[in-house]
C-alpha cells in the first residue's frame, strides 16, 4: 500500500509553493511587467552598462515615484521585486567600496518596501529574488538564463545559473522530506528509509551540480567585480550605519545581502535531520529564514515543530533505517566540506593574492574577505555549520529543540 499517495504530495506542493522538477525556484517566472513599469525594466536591463558608465545613480534620482497598484500576482509581485533589488544594489555599490550610497532615493525605497510587505520579504536583493526568481528559458531546448545580472560577464551569469542549477537538483530531496514527514506521522520505516535514500541521492547530485562553479565562474572577476553587488548593509563594514531608506524611516534599515545561508532547501535538509546550529551560528541561521519566501519558511517551521526524526530512529531501533540517516548526514556533510573549499578558492585566495600584490579592488578585498553576503564571519561560520552537521553522525546524542 502507497502510504504516502500523490494527492497528499501535490497538497504539499501546493501549501509549500513547491515545483517537483524545480524544488524552490520560481516556476515561469515572468519577464515583463506592465508598461507602467517600463522604466525598472529598462534599469534592470541595462544595469552593468549603467553602472560601469556610472550613469545608474543619475537616472535612478530622476525616476518618478511610480504606485504598486498595478502589480496584481504573485509573478509580477516576484519580478518587481527582483527588478528593484538589482537596481538598489547596483544604485548603492555603484562607486564601489570608496563610496557606497547610504541613502536609497524614495523612488526606489516606496515601493520596494510596499512590493516587499506584499511578498513578506525584506526589501533587499535576496536569494530568493536572485537565484530562486532570476531566470528565464534561452531558447526551446530548455537552457536557461537570466533575466538580470550584475558586472562580471560569463562569470556573474555562470554565478547565477549553476546556483539555479544547484536548487533544481535539490527538488528530488525536498520530495523525499515531504515523504519523511508524512512516514514518520504513521510509524511507516520503509517509507522513512525510502524518503531517507532519496534526500541522500539529491544531496550527493547537488554537489556534483555544484562542480560546475569551476568550469564558469573566474575567481577574480567573482572576487573583483560581482562579489560587492551581493553585500547586504548589516554587520558590513563598508556601510556600518546602514541604510537610509528615504520616505519610508527615518532611521538606517540594516539587511544583509544575499547568502547561501536564506536556501531554503538546505535549511530544510537540516531541519528534517536535526542538526543543531547553536549559539551565534544558529541565530544567524535561524535570520536567514526572514529572508526566505514565507511558504519555504513554513515548510521549515512545519519541520521544526516534529515528530522529530532522530528521536523516532532511537525509540525505533533498525540498522536499516540508522544507516539510511547516517548516509543523509554524511552526505550533508561531505557538501558543506565542498562549500568549505570553494569559498576558499573564490574568496579567501584572490583576497591574499589581491593584498599581496595590490588591486583597483583592494578595499574590497580588505574589508569584505572575512564576511559573507549575509554579514556573517565567514569562514568561522561554514566550519561551525560543518562541525554542527558531523554532530549529527552520533546517534547517542538526542534531539534538543528550543
Amino acid at each position: 500500500m502507497d502510504t504516502y499517495n500523490r494527492e497528499t504530495l501535490l497538497a504539499d506542493f501546493d501549501t509549500f509553493n513547491i515545483s517537483e522538477e524545480l524544488g524552490f525556484l520560481l516556476e515561469e517566472p515572468l519577464t515583463q511587467l506592465p508598461d507602467y513599469y517600463r522604466l525598472w525594466m529598462d534599469l534592470a536591463s541595462n544595469l552593468n552598462h549603467l553602472i560601469e558608465t556610472r550613469k545608474l545613480q543619475d537616472l535612478v534620482h530622476k525616476m518618478p515615484v511610480l504606485s504598486t497598484h498595478l502589480l496584481m500576482d504573485h509573478r509580477e509581485l516576484r519580478l518587481a521585486h527582483l527588478a528593484l533589488g538589482f537596481i538598489s544594489m547596483g544604485y548603492v555599490w555603484q562607486e564601489g567600496q570608496h563610496a557606497p550610497a547610504e541613502i536609497l532615493p524614495k523612488a526606489l525605497s516606496w515601493p520596494f518596501w510596499q512590493i516587499s510587505r506584499r511578498l513578506g520579504l525584506p526589501p533587499i536583493l535576496t536569494y530568493a529574488d536572485s537565484v530562486l526568481a532570476n531566470w528565464k528559458l534561452k531558447d526551446p531546448s530548455g537552457n536557461m538564463d537570466l533575466i538580470f545580472s550584475f558586472p562580471g560577464g560569463e562569470s556573474c551569469r555562470g554565478f547565477f545559473i549553476v546556483s539555479q542549477l544547484v536548487e533544481m537538483a535539490a527538488s528530488s530531496g525536498i520530495t523525499g522530506v515531504l515523504e519523511v514527514m508524512h512516514a514518520m506521522k504513521i510509524s511507516d520505516l520503509i517509507g522513512i528509509q525510502k524518503g531517507l535514500t532519496k534526500v541522500t541521492q539529491s544531496l550527493k547530485k547537488m554537489k556534483e551540480t555544484f562542480k560546475l562553479m569551476h568550469n564558469h565562474v573566474d575567481p577574480t572577476v567573482f572576487h573583483g567585480k560581482l562579489r560587492i553587488f551581493l553585500s547586504g548593509w548589516r554587520d558590513n563594514p563598508l556601510l556600518p550605519r546602514g541604510l537610509l531608506y528615504e520616505g519610508v524611516s527615518d532611521e538606517p534599515i540594516f539587511l544583509s545581502g544575499g547568502s547561501a545561508a536564506q536556501s531554503s532547501a538546505i535549511q530544510c535538509f537540516d531541519t528534517l535531520l536535526c542538526i543543531q546550529h547553536e549559539d551565534e551560528t544558529g541565530v544567524f541561521l535561524t535570520r536567514m529564514r526572514d529572508y526566505m519566501p514565507p511558504a519555504h519558511r513554513h515548510l521549515i517551521e512545519t519541520l521544526s515543530v516534529g515528530p522529530y526524526l532522530r528521536d523516532f530512529i532511537q525509540s525505533h531501533p533498525s540498522s536499516d533505517l540508522c544507516q539510511a540517516y547516517k548516509s543523509c548526514v554524511s552526505a550533508l556533510v561531505d557538501l558543506r566540506n565542498y562549500h568549505l573549499n570553494t569559498v576558499t578558492k573564490y574568496i579567501i585566495v584572490p583576497g591574499n593574492r589581491a593584498r599581496a600584490v595590490g588591486c583597483p579592488f583592494r578595499g574590497v578585498c580588505s574589508a569584505l574577505d572575512k564576511t559573507g553576503a549575509g554579514g556573517s564571519v565567514l569562514m568561522v561560520l561554514l566550519k561551525t555549520v560543518r562541525n554542527s552537521t558531523q554532530k549529527g553522525l552520533d546517534m547517542k546524542k538526542p534531539s534538543v529543540r528550543g
